[in-house]
């Protein structure tokens, strides 16, 4: 039996036809008081939710349903559309007593995870960025173009292919609003820094980026003509009421603006239409900050942990009152500033607060009862803010001004700084005076607006509230004037309120009464004064609830006028909430003020680790180091040292120094001179990327290609075991020849190289700016104390195997260790490092001799026959090669033909 079309019903007729409109979404039907999925929908909702499936018979078939009441929506779409689900929320738009018909429907949000305001989606502390991308190419229909594109041309900090994109993000909760545009690598690195929680992209396109971007995050096709010119320009246009985009900076960035143009169609789209909060839009500055590719941001271990349970630095410099100000931190971090003045306008008044310390305290208080009076105020620009939401913004206000006054008195630069706010105190008093101190949540329960502020609403309430006294007043006057002194006042279903009067009174009664009932011992009457009364008292809770609507949208609306003003205070408090943040840590942690310069040079002195320092056990200090890198004099330095001594803490913590310094703080050192980094790069651990079926080894590569290619002189270089995911011969040669190139480099970026190639040490001989240090350990009584000092000089041991006793290893494992490793010493000897090429020698590095002795069933460690055609082959390819000339990428095609020529050798030999 074939199953019927559910669409048979009237009702479910109406939901086919609006399921059409939205087939991404899942509908949320509203039918009486409840909200109910349908087929498909309801499979998926009863999954995700946890509410019960069922099935309903329509006579010719069955249909899946799943439903929850309408007053429990709060709960349950926040989990539906974290789950990644787009939500269309059709509600009933008449009053279904007023209707014969069916009731009329129709969709009036859709919820999605980048455009939505539910606090179980929004996290208070990070921004929910909506972003958008296009490529060049896309659709245009503008003669324009790109016609100034070689002007608009950008520094390229990550290379480029050639292709240019367009981004922009938009906050809706807050109504921050970015726009720009730029390369491939640039582009790429703006959507990892902001994350967003849903990427919108032209339907069908092809180039790489928006094909790569659209797969790696939650995304939404949107129609081409979306992305066009003219549709972008008029949409912005439109949404900013200016003639033009100029003042905003992207004038003639046209994919910056076809980006942000669907961004608002896309607003639109999802009935989001009141965006009165989102007044501007910025330029994304692509060569203002610290250039952090994906893979820094991730190893520094910036904004999020590597490891589940680990911490980041923003967790450990996090002392925000403010959600806004924890916001503006994360913002701060992934993008550091890379101007002086800038830089030392932040820390000037880190220094200020940090030195008053009384009003570092006493605003703190106000600063937590301000709260989030970013997204309070787009809570209101939308038309989504409840009554106690109105009341903290208006508290919020008047706590800024506590905040701007305590500066003010204080002097200084945080004196000028509070000159410069203007509170609007005019709209927080007129919240106050318009909203009962007492407000329900909702403002369907009444009980919201103050007496005093509307004459009919106290009339209302005045008659809800004395109903019985005025109906006896009536009573009273219509005794005195008739003589009737057994009349009543009463009521019923029928007719109403009615005056009844004894048949011994009958004779009494006035002419314009009207009789309405005959008991057997009375009569019962109605007049047209009881009738008003009536009318008065039963529609008075109907006509409150309705005015006090009306009065509570004028508040918001006026509310809403001042916005701006709103922003602008919420902005400056988010500010000086980070500020005194970084005056806290400083105070807490005893951080000294960095100097900051144009010098090429970084010098610290008693350096600490900012997130590992406050893991210790109290009581326990951090041994700190000292560190210079000079473009000059020691532009690399190779740090050597046994496993779980801390080289890898160390040049995690060099890089973390040096962002907290070009983001206005403080720093865990005694000294830091900071000349400005425009570029991080880090090359720390890897794993297979099984995804594109990738090795640790190539993924180390492509890293480390990336950071090579992308080189600048003011560059701070983090190397961590380059080439340790391949043979240990391959992987010295590796290491080295990285190593030798950065030092050859023009650029002379500044370098920490921490490896366990203990032959790298030799480089320091050869190499002019490479220094050796190595990070101390003392052995006493067979066991190996970490002393986590760095000091001059190489290492030649990694104490591996006393690493593995520490972590349990078998005793017979361990000891098998060292006695392969003792053998191993002995028939290697000077095998390696010996005749590595410097800058002056001609010949290639030594091939490995062939192991000779034996410990029992051990392998010879040389897969070469001192006469094998193989070994003499690859003698003649090194050999011949010119390595002054040799690039990373040629090197690294060499040594993938030895491999293939040493396998040859292998086969060779097992034939033997």
């Amino acid at each position: 039996m074939t199953k019927a079309s559910p669409a048979e019903t009237p009702l479910m007729k109406q939901y086919m036809r609006i399921k059409a409109q939205y087939p991404d979404a899942i509908l949320l039907f509203r039918v009486g008081d409840f909200y109910e999925t349908f087929l498909q929908d309801a499979i998926t909702a009863s999954a995700v939710l946890g509410i019960t499936l069922t099935q309903r018979n329509n006579g010719t078939g069955t249909i899946e349903l799943a439903g929850f009441p309408h007053h429990s929506l709060d709960n349950y779409l926040p989990k539906l559309v974290r789950a990644g689900h787009r939500v269309a929320i059709c509600d009933q738009l008449e009053d279904p007593k007023l209707t014969k018909t069916i009731v009329k429907r129709g969709v009036t949000e859709v919820a999605t995870p980048g455009v939505s305001f539910a606090e179980g989606v929004v996290d208070g502390r990070s921004n929910n960025w909506l972003a958008a991308i296009c490529g060049e190419g896309g659709p245009t229909s503008s003669s324009q173009g790109h016609a100034n594109k070689d002007l608009r041309q950008t520094a390229d900090p990550a290379g480029t292919n050639g292709e240019r994109y367009g981004v922009a993000f938009l906050d809706v909760t807050t109504g921050e609003f970015i726009a720009g545009e730029g390369d491939s690598k640039t582009m790429a690195k703006a959507i990892e820094s902001h994350a967003p929680s849903e990427l919108l992209y032209p339907r069908g396109a092809k180039q790489p980026l928006v094909v790569e971007e659209s797969e790696r995050w939650r995304g939404f096709a949107l129609e081409p003509w979306a992305f066009t010119d003219d549709f972008a320009r008029e949409r912005l246009l439109r949404q900013f009421d200016t003639a033009g985009l100029k003042g905003f900076g992207i004038e003639d960035l046209s994919l910056a603006q076809r980006a942000a143009g669907a961004v608002l169609h896309y607003l639109g789209d999802t009935h989001h239409d009141r965006l009165g909060h989102v007044r501007r839009i910025s330029k994304l500055a692509n060569d203002g900050h610290v250039w952090l590719d994906r893979f820094t941001v991730r190893n520094l271990e910036l904004v999020a942990p590597v490891n589940e349970g680990g911490r980041t630095l923003l967790a450990a410099m996090d002392r925000c009152e403010t959600p806004m100000g924890a916001r503006l931190l994360r913002r701060w971090l992934l993008f550091p500033l890379v101007d002086e003045k800038a830089i030392g306008e932040r820390l000037d008044h880190v220094q200020a607060l940090l030195e008053a310390s009384a009003l570092r305290d006493a605003i703190g208080d106000d600063l937590r009862a301000v709260g989030d009076l970013e997204r309070l105020a787009a809570k209101a620009a939308v038309g989504r803010i409840n009554p106690r939401e109105l009341l903290q913004m208006a508290r919020a206000i008047q706590a800024g001004e506590r905040v701007r006054g305590a500066l003010d008195k204080t002097g200084g630069i945080l004196a000028a700084t509070a000159k410069g706010w203007k509170v609007p105190l005019d709209i927080a008093e007129h919240i106050s005076a318009s909203i009962e101190p007492e407000t329900p949540v909702n403002i369907q329960k009444g009980g919201v607006i103050r007496t005093g502020v509307d004459a009919d609403l106290d009339e209302l309430r005045h008659v809800t509230t004395h109903a019985k006294e005025l109906l006896m007043e009536v009573q009273r006057r219509e005794v005195e004037r008739t003589g009737i002194t057994s009349l009543k006042v009463g009521y019923n279903n029928v007719f109403g309120y009615y005056l009844e009067v004894r048949h011994t009174h009958r004779d009494k009664v006035p002419a314009e009464w009207v009789r309405k009932q005959t008991l057997t011992g009375a009569e019962r009457y109605i007049t047209d004064e009881l009738k008003a009364l009536e009318e008065r008292i039963l529609s008075a809770e109907e006509r409150i609830l309705a005015l006090e609507g009306q009065l509570y949208g004028t508040v918001v609306e006026r509310v809403c006028k001042g916005i701006g003003e709103v922003q602008t205070i919420g902005t400056a408090i988010a500010s000086i909430d980070v500020l005194r943040g970084f005056a806290i840590n400083a105070a807490t942690w005893k951080y000294a003020r960095p100097v900051i310069s144009q010098e090429a040079v970084l010098r610290i002195r008693d350096g600490r680790h900012p997130v590992i320092e406050q893991q210790l056990p109290p009581g326990e200090p951090y041994v700190a180091n000292d560190l210079t890198l000079d473009p000059e004099n020691a532009q690399l330095l190779v740090i050597t040292g046994p496993n779980m001594s801390g080289k890898s803490a160390l040049l995690r913590q060099t890089a973390l120094i040096v962002l907290m310094a070009q983001c206005g703080s403080f720093v865990p050192a005694r000294e830091a001179n900071i000349g400005i980094v425009d570029r991080v790069f880090t090359r720390v651990g890897a794993s297979d990327n099984l995804t594109t079926g990738e090795s640790t080894f190539m993924v180390e590569m492509n890293e480390t290609a990336s950071i090579l290619n992308n080189l600048s002189a003011r560059s701070l270089l983090l190397m961590d075991e380059i080439g340790r995911g391949t043979s240990t011969y391959d992987g010295i040669s590796i290491a080295w020849s990285i190593a030798e190139f950065l030092h050859e480099h023009p650029m002379r970026p500044k370098t920490l190289f921490a490896t366990h190639y203990h032959e790298m040490n030799d480089m320091a001989e050869t190499f002019p700016r490479i220094r050796n240090a190595n990070v101390a350990v003392r052995e006493a009584d067979g066991k190996v104390l970490f002393l986590r000092k760095l000091v001059p000089g190489g290492s030649d041991r990694s104490f591996g195997i006393h690493v593995a006793r520490m972590a349990g290893m078998p005793e017979q494992v361990v000891k098998r260790a060292e006695k392969v490793l003792h053998h191993l010493e002995q028939t290697h000897a000077g095998d390696l490092g010996e005749d590595l090429p410097g800058e002056k020698k001609e010949a290639g590095p030594a091939v490995p001799k062939p192991a000779t002795g034996s410990l029992g069933r051990e392998p010879q460690l040389s897969f070469f026959q001192l006469d094998d055609p193989a070994l003499e082959g690859i003698r003649d390819e090194l050999e011949a090669l010119d390595i002054n000339t040799l690039t990373p990428v040629e090197a690294l095609m060499k040594l993938n033909e030895i491999k293939r020529m040493a396998g040859v050798g292998k086969a060779r030999l097992r034939k033997a």
